[in-house]
């Protein structure tokens, strides 16, 4: 049965190297193969007019020595050397043309050295012949093949060399502005192919050029459009936040009742979204600074796991390995914080954040991220469904995890349902002792569980918040 399952098993196809897809190949296959049909063509040509030439030197000079023969036949005299009556070597086509009575020449061999024949009628059903040594013209046939082909190798070969050496020129620059427009769409709009054959208008551009200069200039536009849209987010937030500091003051002034409480509910949530802008303007600045420290991992998620609280909802804390990473510890604590309050918010429990050495994840059970989200990453201000938020959390969280040097990345749990974040830490060291480096203020409420921390030995154990 194992051995029918083998022979049906179908072949997968032969694919070529990597390399052969490269333009770089692609033109030198083209230039040799143009190259091959050309000397080919060429050597062709040459060598059918030489032989023709010299062939037919060697014919006139046969049927002179014809004449010559047939003269001194006819006149009773004694043949010449190379000539004779029905010669046994004379070939058999020749013979029966001749007894036919017409002339003609043929190239054939004598004693293996190349010889033309020439034969004419002769009386009583007889042929008289004559045959002319070949062989220097041969030789100059040969030696005159070998030259050819020796020259067509010469040409192809220098062919290739420049151009290999043009394509390679040419594929240089292409691969110059794919990496800048990589660096682009990777967010980088500085960057610029700067191809100096855009830099004069008068000088005449080749098509890479103009794809050079197109890219350039639609860089240019993108980043003037995104720091016009970032300088007016920013602006925006940052003159929102006087008048919501006084409306929230007065909201304090109100009398208790259901009224008050919705005011100072959505005043609240607009603080949030104000505060949360102008984070994400200073994300999209780049202006952020690191203020890096010897962070220790469990402490932290516990921290976090306490901040975070969401009435009848409880966050399992999981250590499997304890960490110390070189970091921003108030970074950090923000992204689990609002991975952690994404989970809590828009999946189910049970929500598990596990901390693996360097590789920290927050999964819950809920009906898993959207699948744009997993594809694209997140986006400012889309929900799906009647999720309520702004879809900023996600957002400032991805664009923190980038400026301490991680990454985050989002997936759908395989083995059932589920949202699972997963951040990515800079390598760190074991936690050695009992020591704790500091790893930010400690969160209001007092001590929190102890089971996550690793216990004294330095053997990990699962813990829960």
């Amino acid at each position: 049965m194992t051995g029918d399952r083998a022979r049906r098993r179908p072949r997968l196809p032969l694919r070529p190297p990597a390399w052969t897809a490269t333009l770089r190949w692609k033109a030198a296959a083209f230039i040799a193969g143009m190259c091959c049909a050309l000397a080919a063509l060429l050597g062709v040509l040459v060598h059918v007019a030489v032989t023709n030439q010299t062939v037919g030197q060697a014919r006139d000079r046969a049927l002179s020595r014809l004449d010559d023969a047939t003269e001194q036949y006819e006149a009773g005299g004694r043949l010449g050397p190379g000539a004779g009556i029905d010669p046994p070597d004379l070939p058999r086509r020749l013979r029966e043309l001749a007894v036919g009575g017409e002339r003609g020449t043929m190239v054939g061999d004598h004693d293996r050295t190349p010889t033309v024949w020439a034969a004419g009628p002769a009386d009583g059903g007889r042929a008289i012949a004559v045959q002319v040594d070949y062989a220097q013209g041969a030789r100059t046939i040969d030696g005159l093949d070998r030259a050819i082909l020796g020259s067509s190798v010469l040409a192809i070969g220098a062919t290739l060399l420049v151009g290999s050496f043009a394509v390679t020129r040419v594929t240089r620059r292409l691969h110059l502005t794919a990496r800048v427009a990589r660096r682009i769409s990777a967010g980088d709009l500085d960057a610029r192919v700067n191809d100096p054959r855009t830099r004069d208008p008068d000088r005449h551009q080749d098509e890479v050029a103009t794809v050079s200069g197109a890219l350039d200039t639609m860089a240019s536009s993108l980043q003037g459009k995104l720091l016009s849209e970032q300088r007016f987010t920013a602006d925006v937030a940052h003159e929102l936040r006087t008048p919501l500091t006084g409306l929230h003051a007065a909201a304090e002034l109100l009398p208790p009742g259901r009224p008050t409480e919705l005011v100072r509910d959505r005043v609240a949530a607009l603080r949030t979204l104000t505060e949360d802008l102008l984070e994400i303007s200073r994300l999209d600045a780049r202006t952020e600074r690191v203020d890096l420290d010897a962070v220790r991992l469990a402490p932290l998620a516990e921290r976090v796991v306490r901040m975070v609280r969401v009435p009848g909802a409880t966050v399992e804390l999981v250590v499997v390995r304890d960490l110390v990473v070189d970091t921003d510890g108030r970074r950090l604590e923000r992204v689990l914080g609002n991975l952690v309050a994404n989970a809590l918010k828009h999946g189910a429990p049970p929500v598990v954040l596990t901390v693996d050495g360097p590789v920290i994840t927050v999964r819950d059970h809920g009906p898993g991220f959207p699948d744009y989200l997993v594809e694209h990453g997140p986006q400012r201000f889309r929900t799906e469904g009647t999720s309520k938020g702004h879809g900023l959390g996600l957002t400032i969280a991805l664009g923190q995890a980038q400026v301490v040097g991680a990454v985050l990345t989002f997936t759908n749990a395989a083995d059932g349902p589920g949202a699972v974040a997963t951040l990515i830490l800079p390598d760190g060291e074991e936690p050695s002792g009992g020591e704790e480096p500091s790893g930010g203020e400690e969160a209001p409420g007092g001590e929190g569980p102890s089971r996550g921390k690793e216990p004294p030995g330095g053997t990990p154990d699962e813990g829960h918040a």
